[in-house]
């Protein structure tokens, strides 16, 4: 990898801003000065430091975030104010995106990253990973329901869900549920209810395969996995 390249991808700044650190020798390769930015070094093996600090290279980057309604899941968009809009710059310059989406009235764990293969691997309809959500629904919620899930549903366009597992907290005219499903059909929890003549007023994504949300962060923030967690997210998805 270029040094230049490197340097810019760690927050070093523009690559006309590294180019000016390396031209005043403020960047060292094994205790040598560099001041080609053309330069290539093995991040992995080689010591380099900016201004006398050691550079502690990152390529990929893994966050949790506790997404509030209002938003959307996605990098980028001209109307509406997106999950990325909600990172810090030093987390951006990563290029992170979101794995999978939360409709735009959703709350709850959104993880994103720049790990194209483990984001691919928790999305694969192969891999059958369990997403766990709260909802507050309109109706009371019966036993019935429980085994109308369990056996999957038919949507609005004709497809049958696979199973999901539907968990009664609380029923009466509002229910507390709790619902695990496999899947990720568009809007398809608020569509799996609404085929059994109810509707959704409030709905919360708890877990995401072995990952669960961090009830400490607020709406809107976010923190990066820690190593415990990534290995096992990494764990589960290798057993599958």
């Amino acid at each position: 990898m270029r040094i230049d390249k490197l340097l810019a991808n760690q927050g070093f700044g523009s690559r006309k801003e590294v180019k000016k650190l390396l031209k005043d020798g403020s960047v060292t390769v094994n205790n040598e000065i560099v001041k080609d930015g053309k330069t290539h070094i093995n991040p992995n093996d080689d010591i380099i430091t900016v201004f006398n600090e050691e550079v502690v290279y990152k390529e990929f980057i893994y966050l949790m975030m506790n997404k509030p309604a209002g938003v959307i899941s996605a990098t980028e968009d001209v109307r509406e104010r997106t999950v990325v809009d909600l990172l810090h710059e030093e987390d951006i310059i990563f290029q992170p995106f979101p794995v999978g989406r939360l409709d735009k009235d959703t709350e709850g764990l959104l993880l994103l990253t720049n790990d194209g293969k483990l984001a691919h691997q928790l999305l694969s309809p192969n891999k059958n990973v369990p997403k766990t959500y709260f909802a507050v629904i309109k109706g009371m919620v019966t036993e019935d329901d429980v085994e109308k899930f369990a056996k999957g549903l038919k949507l609005d366009d004709g497809y049958i869900t696979k199973p999901g597992k539907l968990e009664i907290l609380k029923s009466g005219p509002y229910s507390d549920i709790e619902i695990t499903i496999t899947e990720g059909k568009f809007h398809q929890v608020k569509r799996m209810f609404a085929a059994v003549d109810k509707e959704v007023v409030f709905l919360k994504r708890i877990s995401m395969g072995p990952l669960l949300l961090d009830e400490e962060l607020k709406l809107g923030t976010y923190r990066e996995l820690t190593d415990e967690e990534l290995l096992m997210l990494k764990d589960a998805n290798q057993k599958d």
